[in-house]
């Protein structure tokens, strides 16, 4: 049978329970409002009696106590994995809505600052032109439209190559955060490994590289592998990027300027591997990287560099319209197949668009052989808008199917957005620090606390009585 001073050790157990499950309260109460922090709990398991063997050793005796097995971190790995596929998605999404908002803005459109408004202004201008054939005023309004209309191009187009190098530089610091966050969660790997081979809690260390790889997963679309000895491995593209304690990095290759994008493609690479391009479908990477690609003509072409490729297009078809039929026509003083419009080979055909009429003496408004006060030449220039190869339809096609792929991104964005809400909402439900839990807790192992104090306090008043007062009866 047990002895009287082994159930000292029973109730010093419950102390030390309770000791460790207050402790352990404080720390989540104390990180309630700590970013990435999941609550914890002291696992305990009743400890059995001693085995008995010999003759003797029959009859019923209690345990010994309770015994702390751990610390455990009440997390759900299915729950993290979710937040990270559906981040990825999110930022996927966000980058090139982030893209397509800057296109937008640079186009104006619709609106009175917009090209079609410019467009329409130069067509007006050669009606008026047409209308009154010979006289300066409308003249000199046209030259001054078609100059503006050109330098509504050049603009559009600048501010575009300004946006691509741009986001390239951006590129190169979020490729720069992700191999940080890498090396960290490397780090972290190999802080938690030890920490579980000395018997260790690392649940500090977990939530920190949880952390990370949330981070990692937004910007470039990784996913998690736990491993047998309490790391992970982090894949990107289904190669390695981070195992154990040992990580690869990642770099970016390809120019920094609009002209470079067809002839250096802007991709992702492994820094040990330059030229193995990494698959990305996920993360603001993979986002910025689908908005970088060079034009192709198709939905899988880089936004940018389509929308440079549609402004180079719309001043060909422009000038080629223009010139087509202004070479038909005769000037006032007789000349005739001179070109509207010209272009600088050293530039982009956007950004190289000039006018070639220097004056209103170089305008073909007239049949050859007309005279000066005939405007049916300039009438028929006007009326090249309503052509089916028009440069109205080309660039009104151009802007609607910016319109068409800007709005779908903006709706993945949104559902992306709700899937990452409700995926984070249901981790926080699972993980976060509820204080009135933690203050309930907190209070049973109080009293814990003081029941064992109390079954102490018992026990050692029936010592005093077996030691010191047993054998006085009588005396």
């Amino acid at each position: 049978m047990g002895s009287t001073f082994g159930a000292l050790n029973t109730a010093l157990s419950g102390l030390n329970a309770a000791r460790q499950g207050s402790a352990v309260t404080g720390q989540n109460i104390a990180n309630a409002a700590t970013e990435g922090y999941t609550r914890q709990r002291v696992t305990t398991s009743p400890m059995g009696p001693p085995a008995r063997v010999g003759l003797f050793s029959s009859g019923v005796t209690p345990g010994q106590g309770v015994q702390v097995d751990g610390i455990r971190r009440l997390g759900d790995i299915f729950l993290d994995a979710r937040v990270r596929a559906t981040s990825a998605d999110a930022g996927f999404a966000g980058a090139r809505v982030k893209a397509l908002d800057g296109l937008e803005g640079i186009l104006q459109e619709p609106g009175k600052n917009g090209t079609s408004a410019a467009l329409q202004k130069f067509w007006t201008s050669w009606q008026d032109v047409a209308n009154n054939a010979g006289a300066p005023a409308p003249s000199g309004v046209l030259l001054e439209e078609a100059g503006a209309l050109a330098a509504k191009l050049a603009h559009g187009y600048t501010q575009i190559e300004a946006q691509f190098s741009t986001d390239r530089r951006q590129l190169d610091l979020l490729t720069s955060e992700v191999n940080a966050a890498a090396v960290q969660v490397a780090e972290l790997n190999a802080g938690i490994r030890s920490a579980l081979n000395a018997g260790a809690s690392a649940n500090e260390l977990i939530d920190k590289r949880n952390l990370l790889t949330a981070d990692i997963a937004s910007l470039v679309g990784g996913t998690v592998r736990p491993l047998g000895d309490g790391t992970v491995e982090v894949l990107v593209g289904g190669n390695v990027l981070v195992s154990g304690d040992s990580a690869n990095a990642l770099q970016v290759s390809g120019g920094y300027r609009l002209e470079d994008a067809t002839a250096a493609p802007v991709r992702l690479e492994w820094a040990h591997r330059p030229g193995s391009a990494v698959p990305l479908d996920g993360g603001r990477i993979g986002g910025m990287v689908s908005t970088l690609a060079p034009a192709n003509g198709k939905a899988a072409g880089g936004d940018l560099a389509e929308a440079a490729a549609a402004y180079d297009a719309f001043a060909v078809r422009l000038a080629e319209s223009v010139n087509a039929v202004h070479r038909g026509g005769e000037t006032a003083d007789g000349r005739t197949g001179l070109d509207f419009f010209r272009f600088d080979p050293a530039l982009p055909a956007a950004k190289g668009l000039r006018v070639a009429a220097a004056s209103a003496a170089d305008l073909a408004t007239g049949r050859p052989g007309a005279g000066g006060k005939d405007g049916s030449n300039a009438d028929a220039i006007s009326q090249i808008r309503h052509a089916t190869d028009s440069p109205d339809r080309l660039w009104s096609g151009f802007v609607t199917a910016l319109a068409v792929t800007a709005r779908a991104d903006n709706q993945r964005e949104d559902l992306a957005g709700v899937a990452a809400a409700s995926a984070l909402g249901l981790q926080l439900s699972q993980s976060s620090v509820d204080i009135d839990e933690e203050s309930v807790s907190l209070l049973t192992y109080q009293h814990a606390y003081q029941a064992s104090s109390r079954v102490m306090t018992a026990i050692d008043e029936m010592l005093d009585v077996l030691i010191n007062r047993t054998g006085l009866v009588g005396r």
